[in-house]
């Protein structure tokens, strides 16, 4: 599928894209504001003196970057792709129509439940129930990125929205997903800013993010969501190009929510990367940052 620009603006969290140019969330509030000049200038106000400066700048980016968003719509666009799967939990593997997908437990505690994995939100093989597991990737036109190659402040502010724009059209299909294809949220009556909160049922973990921080997953997606239809490419060692590219999996159990596998010891990375079908040296590069 494929989104417009002006689709997915309401759906921006722009506490990330401010977050990138380097403002505290509180700054991000200035996207809430009427564009009026007595809303802005009362928005301003309420920032203490010595913060008033920094307000400004952020001010004066947001009224950038919504010319950029608007420079930008018509000419390109952002394409998302996602499947609904039957499948299954096998211990730490999820079992995905016929294919086998690895997963990472963690071995600390996360909110009062020891050593979660996010194969514990669907039913297991055992139980003789067929559960639905989500896949899903959105990406930016791969043109949006090599824009204004002689200007760096306006390519740095391409890049930011691109990042914001694959991520906003996540968020759009992820409703759209849970509310009428999947449907299990059916009477969902939620705000774009609940929705950023995350308030909905279920949850949308990418790859690259705590619970999924192996990126070598992206081919495992690939076999499964054809990204290439969308535009994505990977490299040798799994990123996406273009860099404004989304990918990672759904899941509807009420129960579910986010977590960090965080470190983990040589035995379970060697039972991964057997799993994965990769050599232990090879596994580690991908892992690095949850090696003890």
């Amino acid at each position: 599928m494929a989104y417009e620009i002006h689709d997915l603006a309401g759906y921006i969290n722009w506490i990330y894209f401010f977050h990138a140019w380097g403002f505290q969330p509180r700054f991000a509030s200035i996207a809430d504001i009427h564009g009026c000049d007595a809303c802005r200038a009362g928005w301003l106000a309420g920032f203490p003196t010595e913060e008033r400066s920094k307000a400004a700048e952020a001010m004066q980016l947001h009224k950038e970057a919504m010319r950029m968003l608007n420079a930008l719509d018509g000419s390109y666009k952002v394409y998302a792709v996602y499947r609904l799967m039957e499948a299954n939990s096998d211990g730490d593997n999820l079992l995905l129509e016929g294919k086998t997908f690895p997963l990472l437990r963690q071995q600390n505690v996360s909110a009062g439940k020891l050593f979660l994995c996010l194969s514990d939100f669907v039913r297991p093989v055992s139980s003789g129930v067929v559960d639905t597991v989500g896949a899903f990737a959105t990406t930016v036109d791969a043109e949006m990125e090599e824009l204004y190659p002689d200007d760096g402040y306006r390519r740095l502010l391409v890049k930011t929205l691109a990042e914001r724009l694959a991520e906003a059209a996540a968020e759009k299909m992820h409703e759209k997903i849970r509310k009428e294809v999947w449907g299990y949220a059916k009477d969902e009556m939620l705000t774009v800013k609940q929705m950023l909160h995350e308030e909905y049922q279920g949850i949308r973990p990418a790859v690259g993010y705590p619970s999924l921080p192996d990126m070598s997953v992206c081919f495992l997606l690939d076999e499964l969501l054809d990204m290439g239809g969308i535009g994505i490419r990977l490299t040798e060692n799994g990123m996406m190009q273009p860099h404004a590219s989304v990918c990672g999996l759904m899941f509807a159990h009420p129960a579910s929510h986010y977590f960090s596998v965080g470190k983990i010891d040589e035995e379970q990375l060697a039972d991964y990367a057997r799993r994965r079908g990769y050599a232990l040296e090879e596994m580690r590069k991908y892992l690095t940052g949850n090696l003890e």
